[in-house]
């Protein structure tokens, strides 16, 4: 009897234990997979973000005023004939228009005697009058002959300036139309083009909502998708008072320092405006934010357990939000699996 009695209760027990696991096991099976991340201090950045093309700030074409035979000069940096792409410096020669005849009768050499002569014959009449040897209007006629002298020099050194292409400021040569060398070109052919776009400008159309948030002056990241690597910086250089009826915008320009020339004049870029910005604030993904009608809230984990969060928020880009209370650094911020969790949930993190 005593024998049956103890199987039954080893029979008991074993159906107690069983219980037990099989109730910890569905425990297990119900903790929600997520993974999470420790809330660190970063800097958040609020954006307009806006579009268009971007260009140089000086270019200019250059065209033949004279005729003659054509000689395209050689890059001192190179030793080889100016080609497209090329740099160069402002006051360079890049091409030479030849034409002895046009040269001989500038006859820049006997101006440049005459005015000489001139000169020192106007000294000789000053020295002259000082001491009462010629008259005032003996000096004054051989200051005219001098300064007439200086103004044929010069309009001589003007028309022989007009045989060279000069490159008006330093830039890259980003059209050469091909002449065969030595053959004669007429006055008014396109000879090259230029293009100094080491720094580069913008202009944009922003909204009329954007107008009390963006001013001068604000940092600007620009971007490519060519270059998607990098972003070049910018400033808001100019805003228009204005806005427009018909599109409901106003326009502005944004200055783009391009150094290294990686942006090219007409590329398509996308102009990110810095309209606020804080730095070691607490910053949340924005998609793990979810909205109940007790407000936003979000998720952190506290041993193995999903605690609820309401939370207020601050500056907000694309990508992020500021919170503002609610949330604590170091905590454990659920990232992913937050979907169906509620207050209490048990989680198995699983990073």
């Amino acid at each position: 009897m005593k024998s049956i009695r103890f199987i039954l209760l080893m029979a008991a027990l074993a159906t107690i234990v069983s219980c037990n696991t099989r109730r910890e096991n569905e425990q297990t099976d119900l903790a929600v997979p997520v993974s999470v991340e420790d809330v660190r201090p970063q800097t958040i950045r609020k954006y307009i973000n806006t579009t268009g093309t971007a260009k140089a700030t000086q270019e200019t074409e250059l065209s033949s005023e004279m005729a003659g035979k054509y000689r395209l000069m050689a890059n001192p940096a190179t030793g080889r004939p100016f080609k497209l792409g090329d740099r160069v410096k402002a006051g360079q020669v890049i091409i030479q228009l030849e034409d002895e005849e046009y040269v001989n009768n500038i006859a820049i050499d006997a101006q440049k005697l005459n005015l000489e002569i001139s000169e020192q014959e106007y000294e000789k009449q000053k020295s002259l009058y000082e001491k009462g040897g010629v008259t005032l209007r003996e000096l004054r006629n051989s200051e005219v002959q001098a300064t007439n002298a200086r103004y044929n020099y010069e309009n001589a050194q003007v028309r022989l300036s007009k045989m060279n292409i000069v490159a008006p400021f330093a830039g890259v040569i980003v059209d050469l139309p091909y002449y065969t060398p030595g053959t004669r070109v007429s006055s008014g052919q396109p000879m090259v083009s230029l293009m100094s776009y080491d720094k580069m400008y913008l202009e944009i159309n922003l909204p009329e909502k954007n107008i009390s948030e963006v001013v001068t002056g604000q940092e600007v990241v620009v971007t490519n998708y060519t270059i998607a690597q990098d972003t070049l910086k910018g400033m808001v250089n100019e805003l228009s008072p204005a806005v427009s009826t018909e599109t409901r915008t106003f326009k502005g320009k944004i200055l783009i320092d391009n150094p290294e020339l990686k942006l090219r004049p007409g590329m398509f870029v996308k102009a990110d405006i810095v309209v606020a910005s804080k730095d070691s604030a607490i910053v949340v993904p924005k998609n793990i934010i979810l909205s109940s009608n007790r407000g936003k809230v979000i998720y952190i984990v506290e041993q193995s357990t999903a605690r609820e969060r309401r939370i207020t928020t601050g500056i907000e880009n694309q990508d992020q939000v500021e919170v503002l209370t609610g949330l604590k650094r170091n905590e454990r911020l659920v990232t992913k699996g937050f979907e169906t969790l509620r207050n209490d949930s048990k989680v198995k993190v699983i990073r």
